[in-house]
């Protein structure tokens, strides 16, 4: 497992002066970005080799959220892979390794130039050891909505949209998401299920889904096609 420390600054709080959960899905992106850096297989080898690992699911159970200052330990493994998939768990713990947040992840190993899916390198298979799954409750990757959705106005997308690939970062979608749900809205669980890329101006269609317990957000192209499903769930 590879982990490392931080502590909660003010730029990663809601108006909550807690942790925002954007900011805890920050924390996981980067220690695995951290984790895939030091074992040499960052963005620098991916580049050379026309890879980029594309999400394709995100399930993040959250206890709490830390208040600012906080000190925190954010960790991540491999569990793992099969073929051009690789599955992730994420952790972070308070300064007494009290559990603060788990998470389920899973991605593509993708190639550049055609957008095909890879199977993972030798030097993948060597130097991402595995460990065992967390423990938590393992939800379904596909999302499903019920019902008839109420649909909002279309977003852009817009460069503070976009990552180092060029694509919509898988938290902005959620960024985007939560900006329909009703304010100060406990979120104790999220799903994100990434189905196929967006781009500098790409124009998406939000449709909302609501129940009692949970709020989803299914951001579409015109034709009613997902680019990435969004659940929220309540604490």
């Amino acid at each position: 497992m590879y982990q490392f420390q931080s502590r909660i600054r003010y730029s990663e709080m809601d108006s909550s002066g807690r942790l925002s959960l954007p900011g805890l899905l920050d924390y996981f992106q980067d220690c695995s970005v951290f984790h895939s850096e030091e074992l040499g297989l960052g963005m620098e080898y991916l580049k050379e080799r026309e890879l980029i690992w594309a999400m394709t699911f995100w399930q993040i159970v959250i206890k709490r959220y830390p208040d600012h200052c906080e000190s925190v330990k954010i960790g991540t493994a491999p569990y793992d892979f099969k073929g051009f998939i690789g599955y992730r768990n994420f952790w972070m713990w308070d300064e007494n390794d009290g559990e603060i947040a788990v998470a389920n992840s899973i991605w593509s190993l993708i190639h550049m130039g055609d957008g095909k899916p890879v199977k993972i390198t030798p030097e993948m298979q060597e130097k991402y050891v595995l460990s065992p799954k967390a423990e938590m409750d393992y939800a379904n990757r596909k999302i499903i909505f019920e019902g008839e959705g109420r649909p909002e106005t279309k977003m852009t997308v817009m460069q503070h949209h976009l990552d180092t690939n060029l694509h919509v970062n898988n938290g902005q979608y959620v960024r985007i998401a939560m900006d329909y749900l009703p304010e100060g809205y406990p979120i104790g669980q999220l799903r994100a299920e990434y189905k196929k890329q967006a781009v500098l101006g790409t124009e998406m269609y939000p449709v909302i889904f609501e129940t009692e317990d949970k709020t989803g957000v299914s951001l579409q192209d015109e034709a009613g096609t997902a680019y990435c499903n969004v659940e929220f769930i309540r604490m």
